[in-house]
């Protein structure tokens, strides 16, 4: 068999390959793969000084808070968010995504705007912020995406995919998981959001102030199971842009 042959042979086979696999992952798995930012939330030591909410805002909020902690497993929110991100950057990279983390570590100082500026530059085509909730009650539980709003003015050009995104992950999440929910919430008061350039979403995974989420949250087949339904969120939304 000559060599033209063989080689069209070989294209022929990766074509049904990766068309087999679902328009979104096809997609991913190009020259040309989407690009995925993952925030996980917070850091080792919170920073209160101050930055704009957004680009030319008076109003100013702490560059970075410290998060919640477990009730019973007693883990801080950013090691939480850590071990989540890093499953997902591994699933999101089996799917033929690049992925660029904002940290991988704890022991850092970014802000929520620089977090921001790093999915910018990466011309992410999606940010994905992980979090965890608290409560002053141990009965609230629950997941939720949120979304920056329609009617906030730093985010009008990337409204309608960040809504999109989170409501394609949120039902998958909700799919996966099982968990009790809160919904799909549109914020306009986050800094994260409001520096983006790029469609944006955040993950609350649960609340770790609840007894029962917080233990679940930290089993890893929980985990597993979080990461799933964002991954199939994330496949979702690009196969419908």
């Amino acid at each position: 068999m000559n060599k033209g042959l063989i080689s069209m042979l070989m294209l022929l086979v990766s074509i049904f390959t990766v068309g087999s696999s679902g328009s979104a992952t096809a997609q991913a798995n190009t020259s040309h793969p989407y690009v995925i930012c993952i925030d996980p939330g917070h850091q080792l030591k919170g920073n209160n000084q101050l930055e704009p909410i957004g680009p030319g805002s008076s109003v100013k909020k702490p560059k970075v808070s410290s998060g919640t902690r477990g009730v019973v497993t007693k883990k801080p929110e950013y090691v939480l968010n850590l071990e989540i991100s890093l499953k997902l950057k591994k699933e999101l990279e089996k799917r033929g995504y690049k992925v660029v983390m904002t940290r991988e570590k704890h022991d850092i100082n970014l802000s929520n705007k620089q977090r921001s500026d790093i999915a910018n530059k990466a011309k992410a085509d999606l940010f994905i912020r992980i979090h965890a909730d608290g409560s002053n009650s141990p009965k609230t539980e629950g997941f939720s995406v949120l979304y920056p709003a329609q009617n906030n003015k730093y985010t009008k050009p990337i409204y309608a995919k960040s809504k999109s995104a989170s409501e394609f992950i949120y039902n998958e999440m909700k799919h996966t998981t099982k968990a009790k929910s809160k919904g799909v919430v549109p914020r306009s008061d986050l800094t994260g959001f409001n520096w983006s350039k790029v469609p944006v979403t955040l993950v609350e995974a649960g609340f770790m102030t609840s007894p029962r989420e917080d233990k679940r949250l930290s089993e890893s087949s929980y985990q597993n199971l979080i990461v799933k339904g964002i991954s199939n969120g994330v496949d979702q939304f690009f196969s419908k842009k």
